[in-house]
Parts: structure tokens; sequence; C-alpha cells
């Protein structure tokens, strides 16, 4: 992925015994040798999990992406959250956090308080990571997480969060080939990130998760680079 241009490259660690495993561990130290930001994003939120993955993997950037708002799209108590980063921090000082806020789809903006979230984060986070909620009845794909929809979220909500957060921004949530630089134009974020619309495909058209189509990652590099 490096070769075509990606600066920054993120294991997803599904489960703590991931952390461990000897192909993750080596993608990261692979990825810190060609001198390219590495991130994992842990879908687990326990102290000891987290700190036994950063002390395995030493990655620069833990990134954070636990579902903040409940079905309704209300905001859960910030408070556990908050006390995992500020651990992470006091123990970790040179990682830095990422943190994903969450954003409605297009239209639907008011159904969560992303700016509120954001505010409530920026003094323990060094970067945001914006990412589509789905909420209702239809879930996240991953229960307690947010991401992996291959949706965009509303992006006038996403400008206005770059706008207002002290924090850099970077665009995620439903980011491929066909609308990056369209993303950038909208909403002028820090970077932009791509997962479920860069992958592969399978038999039937669908993203296969975690496997990535090199020539979409192409693609998508080539056209963030369209927009300066």
């Amino acid at each position: 992925m490096t070769a075509l241009g990606v600066d920054h490259v993120g294991a997803v660690l599904v489960s703590t015994e991931k952390a461990r495993d000897p192909v993750i561990r080596e993608t990261v130290a692979a990825v810190r040798r060609l001198g390219v930001v590495s991130s994992v994003i842990p879908l687990f939120s326990d102290f000891p999990a987290v700190s036994e993955a950063l002390e395995t993997l030493r990655p620069d950037i833990i990134h954070f992406c636990d579902d903040l708002v409940d079905r309704a799209g209300r905001s859960l108590d910030p408070a556990p959250f908050l006390a995992l980063q500020q651990n992470v921090r006091e123990r970790f000082p040179k990682v830095q956090i990422m943190r994903s806020i969450p954003i409605a789809l297009p239209g639907q903006a008011r159904r969560v308080d992303t700016l509120g979230i954001a505010a409530a984060f920026a003094p323990l986070s060094d970067w945001f990571l914006t990412d589509t909620w789905l909420g209702g009845s239809e879930g996240e794909p991953v229960s307690g997480f947010i991401g992996i929809t291959g949706k965009t979220c509303d992006w006038p909500t996403a400008a206005a969060l770059v706008k207002a957060s002290p924090v850099p921004v970077i665009l995620a949530g439903g980011l491929g080939p066909e609308n990056a630089s369209a993303g950038i134009s909208a909403v002028r974020p820090a970077g932009i990130d791509s997962c479920t619309r860069t992958n592969a495909r399978d038999e039937s058209g669908r993203p296969i998760r975690f496997k990535k189509d090199p020539a979409r990652v192409a693609a998508f590099v080539a056209e963030a680079g369209r927009i300066g």
C-alpha cells in the first residue's frame, strides 16, 4: 500500500489476541520501517487489553472507534471513553490518539450531536476521524463500534466539524475513488480515509472486509491528489 502513495496504514484488532498475531505484528513493524504512520484500531476498550496491544505493537496512533451514541442517536456518557484516553495518554505519551466522531447519514445530521461529542473529546485527542452512524433498527456493522458501513456521512456536518475542531479532522465514511475529490472539496479536511470502498470484491461484487484492492487504493490516492 505504501508504494501506492498511502501515508497512513491502519490495522484492525478484532480481538485482544490479534495484537499477538505475527502477521499483524510484522505489518505494523514494516509500516514503521518504511517511515509511514502506523495506527491500530482496537475493537475492544478495556485499558489492560489496550495497554497490552500498545506495548506489543508500538504504533504511532491508536484509533478508538467506539459507538458514542445509542440507537436513537442520544449521546452516551463520555466518561469511560475519556478515562481510557487519559490512561493511554499518561502511560504512552508518545502514542497519538485518534477518535472517531459519529456523523449521521446525509440529511439526517440533527439525529446526532456531532459537534458536542467532538468538543468533549478534543482535550484528549490528537486527531478526529468522521464516520457514518447508521442508527435505528439497522445498527452498526460491528456492535458497539462505528464505521465500515460503506455509506457517506453528512458532509455539511463534517465541514462544520473541520471549522470548529481544535484538532485536525480526517474525513472518512463511504469514501472511495468515485467521491474522494468531491469529499475534499466539500469538507476541506486534514486528510481522507477509506476502508470499505477500497476493499477487494467477491464474485457478487460485495466488499471483502479487511482485504484491499490495490487498483482501487491507487485510484483513491490519485483522486485525492487532484485537489490542491
